[in-house]
């Protein structure tokens, strides 16, 4: 089975983008996998699939596969690169589209300076809809909201670490730490990702405070690991920020492959999400069937 594809990034999130508006690959886990591995395959944290509108009101259905080939609900970093590969290949008119996702629909905006933006939607807190699971835990108060504490057994012992929980379409918990370049990301990350607390595991944040403008954050996603940057990840630490009272409404965020730029009001409104999607090559592979 002889396929094309596009490779692309976003502050070096990267895809494998497949176009399928015209025929379905009806591609296996084990075909994703084998597309996202970075020996045999082509290499990617993700692979998205471009599909017709499933519905009236919406231009494209956007597929997300992880690199262990597990469909999840959002990727940010994506749908940025999601909504370039459309404009360029012709297949959208206008610099705005309405995509659906597995989490709801998304609205990508092309910027003149060939930046995009996209409406994330808004943050989700209520426990059993991110899905945490809170039984037998107390919420521990901090600035205007609150922080979990949480039991990790790790190869030094046991250790507790202070999570903010939400979804921003996806699971996330993030911890604030002082320096993120030594934080346990590649020791805590993926025990936080398994973590019982989470039936639907979560993306791991690490968010260090530069000032009320500016963080910097790694995160080991859901299903990928450690990338050089996280789309929801950056939605999601933003957000904690703000509700814990330590960021304003615009926030830069630095990740080890770039400047995303994060913007909440508060309440019910939508996070926007602004930052680079690049096209890297194009190719086809063969994969087995």
């Amino acid at each position: 089975m002889r396929i094309r594809f596009t490779k692309m990034q976003g502050a070096g999130n990267d895809f494998v983008v497949l176009d399928e508006t015209r025929q379905r690959l009806h591609l296996t886990p084990q075909q994703y996998r084998r597309l996202a591995d970075r020996h045999f395959g082509v290499g990617a944290d993700q692979i998205l699939s471009v599909r017709p509108a499933p519905a009236p009101g919406v231009d494209f259905e956007y597929v997300i596969h992880n690199a262990d080939g597990g469909e999840v609900e959002q990727c940010g970093n994506g749908a940025r690169c999601f909504a370039r590969y459309v404009a360029d290949k012709g297949l959208a008119r206008g610099d705005r589209i309405r995509v659906q996702t597995l989490a709801g629909v998304i609205e990508p905006r092309l910027n003149p300076d060939g930046r995009v933006t996209v409406d994330m939607g808004r943050p989700v807190f209520e426990p059993e809809q991110v899905p945490f699971v809170a039984a037998g835990l107390s919420p521990h108060k901090d600035g205007s909201w609150q922080k979990w504490h949480l039991a990790l057994d790790t190869e030094a012992g046991s250790a507790i670490v202070s999570v903010a929980v939400l979804s921003m379409g996806n699971p996330h918990a993030v911890q604030e730490v002082a320096d993120v370049d030594r934080a346990p990301v590649a020791d805590q990350g993926p025990l936080i990702e398994h973590h019982s607390r989470f039936p639907k595991r979560v993306n791991a944040g690490f968010m260090q405070v530069v000032d009320r403008g500016r963080i910097r954050l790694r995160v080991w996603e859901r299903g990928a690991g450690e990338t050089l940057a996280c789309g929801t990840g950056a939605c999601a630490a933003v957000v904690a920020g703000i509700r814990l009272g330590r960021l304003d409404a615009r926030v830069d965020v630095e990740t080890r492959g770039g400047l995303l730029t994060i913007e909440w009001a508060g309440g019910d409104a939508p996070v926007l999400m602004t930052g680079p999607a690049v096209t890297v090559f194009e190719g086809e592979i063969e994969l087995q069937e």
